[in-house]
């Protein structure tokens, strides 16, 4: 379980495929405090600590999370947003976030406005996702708030604070991001759904 809120970013050193996984090796100031089998969220994505060298740590993303996240884009010194697990009795600080990405979405506009940026994302509606106007939406692992909400797009603005300390910065039109809707959103749809049928 995790917040959405980026603890540092993670520089990608090494990809190595072997069949269908990719092993991704990330150097980050949070590699000296974790230990093998903890789960860490990378863009979003919940994914087990499976070997520690020093500055680094490896992850594998099976073919199950390449195909439905980011992350089989990756490419060497591509910048990661990283979060640990949470831990019981600390401040929930963004929103429950569960680190399985939902799909992915396209960046479609980046517009920089007096201290802020806005960012409009679209995503294929066929999946039967939806956000709410001022709901919560996690992209590539951050929490954020849903302005503009449509039926398969959306924006989110983003404070200078988020805009250093995430990837949010190297965003350009076009970019593949992850997103993970939120949970209790998906359950009241799936909940209506039943009683629909």
């Amino acid at each position: 379980m995790f917040t959405g809120i980026i603890e540092n970013l993670g520089i990608v050193t090494n990809l190595q495929t072997e069949l269908d996984n990719l092993h991704v090796t990330i150097k980050s100031d949070l590699a000296s405090e974790l230990k093998i089998d903890q789960s860490v969220a990378h863009n979003g994505v919940c994914l087990t600590v499976v070997n520690i060298n020093n500055d680094t740590y490896t992850v594998t993303a099976i073919k199950e999370t390449l195909d439905k996240t980011n992350l089989k884009s990756l490419k060497v010194n591509d910048l990661v947003n990283l979060e640990r697990a949470m831990k019981l009795g600390d401040r929930l600080d963004g929103h429950i976030v569960q680190g399985h990405v939902d799909q992915t979405a396209k960046c479609i506009n980046i517009e920089e406005t007096s201290g802020s940026w806005l960012f409009t994302f679209s995503y294929n509606q066929d999946l039967n996702n939806i956000t709410i106007e001022k709901g919560s939406i996690t992209v590539n692992g951050t929490s954020l708030t849903v302005v503009n909400s449509k039926r398969n797009e959306f924006s989110v603005a983003i404070i200078p604070y988020t805009y250093q300390h995430t990837n949010f910065k190297h965003f350009k039109i076009g970019d593949e991001i992850n997103l993970e809707f939120d949970v209790l959103g998906k359950y009241v749809k799936r909940l209506l759904e039943f009683n629909i049928n």
